[in-house]
């Protein structure tokens, strides 16, 4: 039987009762978002709040707030934070990004939405949820994020590339604009399968830094670029 738990250096992460269990998404996430020293950080979808802890372990000076809809993922999101050596900076507000009220903005906000029209629906409730767009649509997310965001602030997204395109398209409408892009495939021969963005309210132009890296090698193992990402974090890295 597998671990209802996944062991990181400095934390452990339950996630017996979460639809969603930790990806590869999540943790790529966690070790890339960034900013100078953000003092207010904002996980929109924390789910097991894996994004979140790795986020507290890298800023030391942060706190965080973590939003989850789904209460069951939000109740194991809460003790996992509490277990946490980081649990005086992370708290969790068990409600939908479109009824956070924040008292402050952000200046490092991120999100590992869904990302699944609704007509590709499963009969488990809760992976929909988390999964499919009709709860927290690309527009809802995009809008709120822009409020919530400070006006040097940054927004992380991971999403396929497809999906991210659209997704750009629809930033540039609450004038957020892209800074970063980093792009992911599993190996050298195969296409880019996930895409990592920042925005920000100032426009860059004419040209942002485009990263590509491939995660394992030909034989299958973990490659150098992927081992050093996830350096102090994942077991054996």
């Amino acid at each position: 039987m597998a671990n209802s738990w996944f062991q990181f250096q400095q934390f452990r992460v339950q996630q017996d009762r979460c639809a969603m269990k930790i990806t590869t998404d999540a943790v790529l996430l966690g070790a890339l978002a960034d900013y100078n020293s953000p003092k207010e950080i904002l996980d929109i979808g924390t789910g097991t709040g894996v994004i979140a802890l790795m986020l507290a372990q890298r800023f030391p000076e942060s706190e965080i707030t973590a939003l989850e809809i789904d209460s069951v993922a939000a109740a194991q999101a809460t003790e996992n934070f509490k277990e946490s050596l980081f649990s005086t900076r992370l708290k969790l507000k068990p409600i939908a990004l479109q009824d956070f009220s924040a008292g402050a903005s952000f200046d490092l906000i991120v999100s590992n939405p869904p990302y699944f029209p609704d007509h590709l629906k499963s009969s488990d409730a809760k992976r929909n949820l988390a999964l499919h767009t009709d709860s927290l649509s690309y527009e809802d997310l995009l809008s709120h994020a822009s409020q919530l965001l400070t006006s040097s602030g940054e927004f992380w997204v991971i999403l396929p590339p497809r999906q991210m395109r659209d997704f750009c398209m629809l930033a540039e409408e609450v004038k957020l604009f892209p800074t970063l892009k980093i792009q992911f495939r599993h190996l050298e021969t195969k296409p880019i399968h996930r895409v990592i963005m920042a925005f920000s309210k100032t426009e860059k132009e004419p040209y942002y830094p485009n990263q590509i890296y491939t995660l394992k090698t030909p034989n299958g193992d973990f490659s150098e670029a992927y081992r050093r990402i996830l350096a102090g974090f994942l077991l054996g890295f």
